[in-house]
């Protein structure tokens, strides 16, 4: 039903007026300003905790965020007649990062660089992510387990055949990867960051993103927050726009500048940031996502995805190697 999670607006005080459909929720106005509803499938835990860092972002930051409303009863939790739990957060009119604009993309990773000075808690270690290494190397794993089944597959597809093709010089960069990693000073940036409860956003992308009238109006979708190496925020947001613009060396520079002119990375977090470009992320998410899902069928979309890697190889190259340096 459209108005599916409306009727929890009761339980906090709130009128319904317009609404609009957004990412897998509704967007409403409310007397009280816009607000977001959606189906929560996390746990309460977490989520007082998500609201506990928003609390201390909006006291410390100038980046607004959709916080997390508590409902009358002093609960972030809202269930409605079927019982089906939904949150309720603060939201903002504003349109997405866009990535064609360096303008956009450069004031995204200054915002980037604001959070990440005020984003730090107590550590939890159930919200540790996975250590680089680990997932380095159970990558690794898994890339070599798909190429042992597509080998002894009689039949191959388009897909599969350019796997084939260009599985083994990707896996050698994952493990040089590996290998400058354990000679890098990981652990202890890592064990310091730790230590001092630094918190990453966890999926920052242009679509978390919120401009109004050129400026950023606000950072949205904190759910996948995680206590970990900041670095790998900015990694993340890099690697996304840099992919679509042909791993662009001076575009690459200039997102780092951004960054940096607000929050300086140590040479250990730069070392680090270049460890993280040099493993082929990309590549595997691809080929796990065909080992994963009906292999029957292939889509063309993700054949062209590989070739486009094959194709960007060389930039990709270029870039961990020329812009990434200490």
């Amino acid at each position: 039903m459209y108005d599916r999670g409306l009727s929890v607006l009761e339980q906090y005080g709130l009128e319904a007026g317009a609404v609009y459909r957004g990412r897998g929720a509704l967007i409403c106005e409310t007397d009280q300003g816009l607000v977001l509803i959606k189906e929560f499938l996390g746990t309460p835990k977490k989520l007082e905790c998500q609201a506990k860092l928003l609390e201390k972002i909006a006291g410390a930051s100038p980046i607004l965020t959709d916080q997390i409303l508590s409902n009358k009863e002093g609960s972030y939790i809202s269930g409605d007649s079927d019982h089906i739990p939904y949150i309720v957060k603060k939201w903002y009119e504003g349109k997405e990062c866009d990535t064609r604009s360096e303008e956009d993309i450069c004031k995204g990773a200054a915002a980037l660089a604001s959070l990440h000075k005020v984003m730090s808690m107590p550590v939890q270690n159930h919200y540790v992510r996975e250590s680089l290494y680990s997932e380095f190397q159970r990558h690794n794993r898994e890339l070599r387990k798909i190429w042992k089944f597509v080998c002894g597959k009689r039949r191959k597809n388009r897909f599969e055949q350019k796997f084939l093709d260009t599985v083994c010089c990707f896996l050698g960069h994952g493990e040089d990867a590996v290998k400058q990693l354990e000679a890098s000073g990981y652990g202890e940036l890592r064990q310091r960051e730790l230590e001092r409860g630094a918190v990453c956003h966890g999926e920052y992308n242009q679509h978390n993103i919120l401009f109004s009238e050129g400026e950023i109006r606000a950072v949205t979708n904190f759910d996948k927050w995680n206590f970990d190496i900041q670095a790998g925020d900015l990694y993340r947001f890099m690697r996304k726009i840099l992919e679509k613009h042909q791993w662009d060396p001076g575009l690459g520079r200039k997102i780092l500048l951004s960054y940096q002119q607000v929050r300086p990375l140590t040479p250990e977090e730069i070392e680090n940031l270049r460890i993280r470009f040099a493993y082929p992320e990309k590549y595997w998410k691809l080929a796990n996502y065909y080992y994963t899902h009906n292999k029957a069928w292939i889509s063309e979309k993700n054949v062209e995805k590989l070739e486009r890697l094959w194709e960007q190889m060389e930039k990709w190259r270029n870039f961990v190697e020329s812009v990434l340096t200490v």
